[in-house]
């Protein structure tokens, strides 16, 4: 005979849910963050240049990452720019630096610099 009783609060006939175990709950598949979704060649270049500028691991810059969290600040900033005009041979309008505020502004402003500067 058990030690413990536990309880079963399933109904009579009723198959209990994968989830109603910790170790079943644990092998659910979580939904994916939208830092993790599948990024194309060209987010993931600015991404790799974010890194490389920033001396950090590509892993922990995220599209969704804001600058404050990767510890960008203007100067960072600047260099990160300079970087993306030399290797997309774009020129980023100083306007359009100002409305930067996360990586997914930069991925897009680059996008769409690049579309610019391609012959239709």
């Amino acid at each position: 005979m058990p030690d413990e009783i536990v309880p079963d609060n399933n109904l009579i006939g009723e198959t209990p849910t994968p989830e109603a175990t910790p170790e079943a709950a644990a092998s659910v598949p979580q939904p994916v963050e939208a830092a993790d979704e599948p990024l194309d060649a060209l987010a993931e270049k600015v991404l790799q240049i974010i890194a490389d500028t920033q001396r950090k691991p590509r892993s922990s810059v995220k599209i969704g990452s804001g600058f404050e969290e990767l510890g960008i600040d203007s100067m960072d900033g600047v260099n990160i720019v300079f970087a993306l005009e030399n290797e997309f041979n774009i020129n980023v309008p100083d306007e359009e630096v100002k409305n930067i505020r996360s990586i997914r502004d930069l991925v897009e402003g680059v996008r769409k610099l690049v579309a610019e500067a391609s012959p239709a």
